[in-house]
């Protein structure tokens, strides 16, 4: 049905600034002029052209491969209102914002808003003042909500249903909502309306769950490439990992905003507090706060430019901030896609970052008896365990890491990346047949019930009460592994397990015990090659040489004058709106700006990530800047 002549009012008067945008239909135009990129990337356009057209989707992309993009834009180009399904208050916020700065009238549903201002969303929702709407699977799920969809969809005021965060639907998933399940009322109750549901993580079973349990079996998928060049994925052994941690910091990072993962929400208070006492700007975040404390320092993180959150898997999903430089784990992740989905979260804007990990067995133990000890099926507990395995397996590869990492999620890597830490420094490997044969042996004679810890001491023939305890200095393996330190056999131990020749039994407080893969090797049928583990690495005392790569990304600008006034001016403009800085340039714009010093505004519309609208705002403050700076005032 045809837009009646109020429609089209209210259409122009909500879109004041795109209304030339929109009568063309265009999708290169609206990219252009509403979002400032002069070009697609990958798939987008495939996918925005299929979705405009009416077309359901499942897109998997990596963070930071533009994701919004592909339902932002088919929702301007669509009839009615885009309805965006987010599990996460503050993702909303977020995508509101960037659009409101983009001229797109936008706004969210969610427990945050009071009465009132809820009263006002549904009336603009009603008098199709909106084209996009970001609602949590609950609110939608209400009756009430799904009643007024329905009548919206009557008026055809109903452009496309995206689903964000689609494998929040799989129960083999790491971020599984129970509610995501029930949106398979949407193609049910609304059959006429195309669906595209969105990824960054999904291996091959969640992904034939989201199909399944969302109705998608007709939908085009569209599957990017997994991999993330622009991030450098670095594994390093547990030797204090705090101090560890604080040399990475200090090396690489020291005025960059980034997120420290721990496992435990005491570990994640203790560290916050360590490094602040440090001089870092460091803040917690985790289930255990106050929400008004965690909303705080969530608001602090997306806001500032230099903050460090340090956190559990309660904080990331969704979170937009596109220049986390770092993401560092203290703590094991549950699985390779976690690990990705964490990892992730640095360089959403295409621009150097890091993925640092230390970890030790200890680590696996912990993560071993915290699956175990959980309520989940006996099914699950299984799957869980795999990926475990499957991420500790990552952590001790000799190979390529994003090689490693698009294997895991089906894809080949076309060669070594040449920049994460096994292609930089190439893994030393050494003939251990016979330090794993003395290692298995040990764990036989033992009883295959001790732990790590106990073993070595046998091993070295070291006379401990415990070993007299049990009469372990009459056993054949006592004393025989004088010839390695007790930290080599450690990684030795540590290699078995990742290699499956050891299990980790938790029922014996997570002693070791032989798995049938280590018969071969104790009756001498098969080698064993291990990597030599690589000395920690010192502190640098040169500041010059900290953090080269991510400088390098910057070319001298953090020492440039227009550049610190550029972010300066990004600020000021960002606190006198109250949002996050990136919300009004990305670092890359800036850079470009930096780059270029565009004289008109012609020139700055050029720029990619100006669009109309932010030309429109900000172009003449910006292009002060850089006169004044060039006059040197």
């Amino acid at each position: 049905m045809p837009p009646t002549n109020q429609a089209l009012r209210v259409k122009l008067r909500t879109f004041d600034c795109t209304a030339a945008v929109m009568s063309s239909s265009s999708a290169h135009q609206i990219l252009r002029d509403t979002f400032g990129y002069t070009s697609f990337r990958g798939a987008q356009q495939a996918i925005v052209e299929h979705v405009a057209g009416g077309g359901d989707a499942l897109v998997l992309m990596p963070t930071g491969g533009g994701k919004s993009l592909c339902y932002q834009l088919p929702a301007l180009l669509r009839e009615g209102v885009g309805i965006v399904v987010s599990p996460l208050i503050a993702l909303m916020q977020d995508q509101v914002d960037a659009l409101t700065q983009l001229g797109v009238s936008a706004a969210f549903l969610n427990s945050s808003l009071d009465a009132d201002a809820a009263r006002e969303i549904w009336g603009r929702l009603l008098r199709g003042e909106l084209k996009l709407l970001y609602v949590a699977p609950e609110r939608l799920m209400t009756e009430g909500f799904l009643n007024l969809l329905e009548r919206l969809q009557q008026e055809n005021k109903i452009g496309l249903f995206a689903i964000d965060e689609a494998h929040c639907v799989s129960q083999w998933g790491h971020d599984f909502r129970p509610e995501y399940r029930a949106l398979t009322v949407l193609h049910e109750r609304f059959p006429g309306i195309p669906r595209i549901a969105l990824t960054a993580t999904a291996d091959a079973p969640t992904r034939r769950e989201i199909i399944e349990r969302l109705a998608l079996e007709q939908a085009q998928q569209f599957v990017s490439s997994f991999d993330r060049p622009n991030i450098r994925y670095r594994v390093t052994l547990k030797d204090n990992a705090r101090k560890q941690l604080q040399t990475f910091l200090e090396n690489e990072h020291p005025d960059d905003a980034g997120i420290v993962y721990c496992l435990s929400r005491k570990k994640v208070d203790e560290t916050a507090a360590w490094l602040k006492e440090q001089g870092w700007d460091a803040l917690p975040y985790h289930a255990g706060l106050d929400a008004a404390v965690r909303n705080k320092n969530q608001r602090r993180f997306l806001r500032e430019e230099s903050i460090i959150m340090v956190a559990t898997v309660a904080f990331g999903m969704g979170i937009d901030k596109p220049n986390v430089r770092f993401v560092a784990h203290l703590d094991l992740p549950k699985s390779m896609e976690g690990y990705y989905q964490e990892t992730g979260r640095a360089g959403r804007d295409g621009l150097p970052a890091n993925a640092w990990m230390a970890y030790g067995l200890g680590d696996v133990v912990s993560m071993r008896q915290m699956l175990l000890s959980g309520d989940a099926p006996e099914e699950r507990k299984r799957v869980e365990l795999q990926k475990l395995d499957a991420l500790l397996g990552f952590c001790e590869s000799t190979a390529c890491r994003h090689q490693t990492i698009l294997r895991y999620f089906g894809e080949e890597h076309p060669g070594d990346c040449g920049q994460c830490d096994n292609c930089l420094t190439p893994v030393d490997t050494w003939n251990a047949t016979e330090a794993a044969r003395m290692a298995l042996s040990c764990v036989y004679r033992t009883g295959q019930r001790f732990g790590v810890a106990h073993l070595i001491d046998v091993l070295l023939g070291k006379a401990t009460p415990k070993i007299e305890q049990f009469n372990h200095q009459q056993l054949s393996t006592f004393g025989i592994g004088k010839e390695l330190a007790q930290q080599q056999w450690s990684s030795v131990y540590r290699q078995l397990v990742a290699a499956g020749f050891i299990s980790v039994d938790m029922e014996a407080y997570g002693g070791l015990k032989l798995t049938e893969e280590a018969r071969p090797v104790l009756k001498g049928e098969q080698e064993v090659w291990l990597r030599r583990d690589a000395d920690p690495v010192k502190r640098s005392s040169s500041k010059a040489e900290r953090g080269s790569r991510i400088r390098e990304a910057f070319a001298g600008a953090n020492e440039d004058p227009l550049w610190q006034a550029l972010k300066a001016k990004r600020m000021e403009l960002a606190r006198e709106q109250g949002v996050p800085p990136y919300v009004i340039f990305h670092d890359s714009t800036l850079l470009e700006i930096l780059n270029h010093k565009p004289q008109t505004l012609d020139a700055m519309g050029r720029i990619s990530g100006i669009g109309q609208a932010k030309l429109a705002k900000y172009g003449d403050a910006f292009l002060q800047v850089v006169e004044d700076v060039a006059n040197g005032s």
